[in-house]
């Protein structure tokens, strides 16, 4: 297992979500492509496959736009809940309809609302006790519930090409996981089901292995993920996009994408 040692207060305690991360959540760049039909796609198939209805949280929903395109495509099938550190966010989340309970999660109280799904997308690896929010997660599932995490992989070809040039290993990210530590971590509380390798994004590599691991600012990032997001929304963009899901594919099954997700199930 790999993790940050010490760990600045901000990223400890949730402070700099709030504050100094908020205006990144909410740049336009950012909103836009996290809106876009295109994200969530993989998650929402991934989702889908063991939860076709009931209730869902999203642990650290930020702006909320996975729970919006979850009933944007699947109306009345699902009443959701998102909860996460940073406030600006979920105010644009209750904007867009999203229900949303506010503060660290840890300390929050749930009544005797119980969920059938619990989601934590690419938040585990920004968590300092990530054990004890599974512990949590557990309380609040029904039985027979899943809870799904997705964290960047340690052994995605990024790494491997890039190691501590990779713009995704940085001050914000206090874990660093493998499939094998994830099935280790959830196998505390839950009964672990699958292990799915996805996302593969070339320009991050290109970039980062250009710049030799130079900082990439938050708005950066975003105008990033905001061109990325275009692409494969352009018409034209046909063969390419069939090229990219046979890589995508091919690193999947060497277990060498960019991200590594579990489903569990409440034992």
């Amino acid at each position: 297992m790999q993790y940050l040692n010490p760990v600045p207060a901000k990223y400890a305690t949730g402070e700099y979500y709030d504050k100094e991360a908020a205006s990144y959540y909410l740049s336009p760049a950012k909103l836009e492509s996290d809106y876009s039909p295109v994200r969530f796609q993989r998650e929402l198939r991934l989702f889908r496959n063991y939860c076709q209805g009931g209730d869902v949280l999203d642990v650290g929903c930020g702006s909320g736009a996975f729970l919006y395109q979850l009933n944007a495509r699947f109306a009345g099938a699902y009443r959701v809940l998102g909860t996460d550190a940073s406030g600006p966010p979920l105010d644009y989340a209750e904007s867009k309809g999203v229900a949303v309970l506010r503060g660290e999660f840890i300390y929050q109280g749930f009544g005797e609302r119980r969920f059938d799904a619990v989601t934590l997308w690419a938040v585990a690896e920004h968590l300092l006790e990530p054990a004890l929010f599974l512990e949590k997660i557990d309380t609040l599932l029904r039985p027979g519930g899943h809870c799904f995490v997705l964290v960047p992989n340690m052994k995605s070809l990024a790494v491997r090409i890039l190691g501590a040039r990779y713009r995704y290993i940085y001050p914000q990210h206090l874990n660093y996981f493998t499939a094998r530590t994830l099935r280790e971590l959830g196998g505390r509380c839950f009964a672990p089901i699958e292990i799915r390798y996805t996302h593969l994004n070339p320009i991050v590599i290109w970039q980062d292995w250009r710049s030799r691991g130079a900082d990439v600012s938050n708005a950066e990032r975003g105008e990033l993920l905001k061109r990325t997001t275009a692409y494969k929304q352009r018409p034209g963009m046909g063969p390419v996009r069939l090229m990219y899901r046979m890589a995508e594919g091919f690193l999947a099954f060497l277990g060498m994408t960019d991200n590594v997700a579990i489903v569990m199930r409440k034992k």
